[in-house]
């Protein structure tokens, strides 16, 4: 197979993650969450007891392989630290070359916020995957909570702590979330995530000749 670049773009919860990893899997490519960077940097600026809204930039260029591993780079304080420092333009310079030498022997699918506008502008095909803030805000429920049931009061502060991080994402001004022109948009909210990665996969194999 040809050294193909997948670019999954989208908000926090729409599901782009999934799908990112699902493709990965069956086009037989490395999968790369860029995500995890800006959370891991994240972490570092907490655990040193520095505010994530400060210069991170020492900290994303010492970043460490064993810092993408932690097990407690998805909560809430990480959550919005990583946002925080993802608005950095330094940050963003120091992790930009690590994300395409990654991709730049073998493919990769990657996922994030900025892939297909900035990180692979030529990627081979770029996705944009969306979902309601309301079920953006139940799945993101379920990967913290499980099961646990979000009463109407809990569900209205996580919907708007997800519309407030959209208005960050999208109004910083290096590298905001943004929808690529050539991009192919998919609403996730009423599709289960085989049938995203199915929808995927023809889209894929239509542009770029693969099984």
């Amino acid at each position: 197979m040809r050294r193909l670049v997948i670019a999954v773009d989208g908000p926090a919860a729409a599901g782009k993650g999934t799908l990112a990893k699902a493709l990965a899997a069956r086009l037989a490519l490395p999968y790369l969450d860029t995500g995890l960077l800006y959370r891991a940097v994240a972490r570092r600026m907490i655990n040193a007891g520095l505010d994530p809204a400060g210069d991170a930039s020492k900290e994303a260029t010492a970043l460490l392989q064993e810092d993408l591993a932690r097990t407690d780079l998805r909560v809430p304080e990480v959550d919005r630290g990583a946002s925080l420092v993802a608005a950095q333009p330094a940050v963003r310079h120091a992790l930009l070359e690590r994300q395409r030498v990654f991709a730049a022997q073998t493919g990769a699918v990657v996922d994030g916020r900025d892939i297909g506008t900035v990180v692979f502008p030529d990627a081979d095909v770029k996705f944009f995957i969306t979902a309601s803030p309301q079920a953006r805000a139940l799945r993101r429920h379920r990967q913290t909570q499980g099961e646990k049931v979000l009463d109407g009061e809990a569900l209205a502060v996580a919907v708007a702590e997800i519309t407030e991080r959209d208005a960050r994402d999208s109004s910083r001004e290096t590298a905001p979330l943004l929808e690529a022109p050539d991009a192919i948009r998919i609403e996730t909210d009423t599709l289960s995530a085989a049938e995203v990665l199915e929808k995927a996969c023809k889209i894929i194999s239509e542009r770029c000749s693969v099984a």
